[in-house]
This record gives structure tokens, C-alpha cells and sequence, in this order.
């Protein structure tokens, strides 16, 4: 099982899941995230650290979205070093 199977796997952490939960989430057209996912990070990670990787999500999608705009391609950079996209649509 790889990431896109990642609630059911056994690979990742409560946490990373958490945390793969909550970029999904941030990730979405519109973004909506539930106030018991946010509660259950908080659980695990400070608030300065619920703040940095609320930051690194948004800039990650801020970049893909402004290159999408702009019809920048992929250079070749990580060529083959990338995650594979999940089949189909994905509810969380």
C-alpha cells in the first residue's frame, strides 16, 4: 500500500495520517477542514507547528496553482522522484 491508500495502511503514524488528512483537506477546491481534525492535530503537535505546516501546505499549492496558471510545465527536476496521484476522487 502506497499513499494513496494511506488511511488504511499500516506504513504511516496516527499523526502522519492526521497530517495527510489535513492536507487533503487544505489541499480541496474549496478548502474545508473540520474543527475535530484541527482538534486532533493539536493533540499531537503545538500550535507553532500547526501554523508551519498549515503555511508549507498553502505554499505548495499557492506554487502548483500559479505554474498551472501560467501553463508551467515540469522541468525534469524530480523526474521520477514524484508520488503517484490516487485513482479517481477520494473522500476523507
Amino acid at each position: 500500500m502506497g499513499l494513496a491508500d494511506y488511511r488504511e495502511s499500516e506504513v504511516y503514524s496516527d499523526l502522519e495520517k492526521l497530517v495527510l488528512d489535513y492536507t487533503v483537506a487544505l489541499t480541496r477546491t474549496p478548502a474545508e477542514v473540520a474543527d475535530a481534525l484541527v482538534e486532533d492535530l493539536r493533540e499531537h503537535i503545538s500550535e507553532e507547528a500547526l501554523v508551519e505546516l498549515s503555511a508549507s501546505i498553502a505554499w505548495k499549492n499557492f506554487r502548483a496553482r500559479f505554474n498551472r496558471g501560467f501553463d508551467i510545465e515540469a522541468q525534469g527536476f524530480s523526474q521520477g522522484a514524484c508520488c503517484p496521484l490516487p485513482e479517481g476522487p477520494r473522500q476523507v
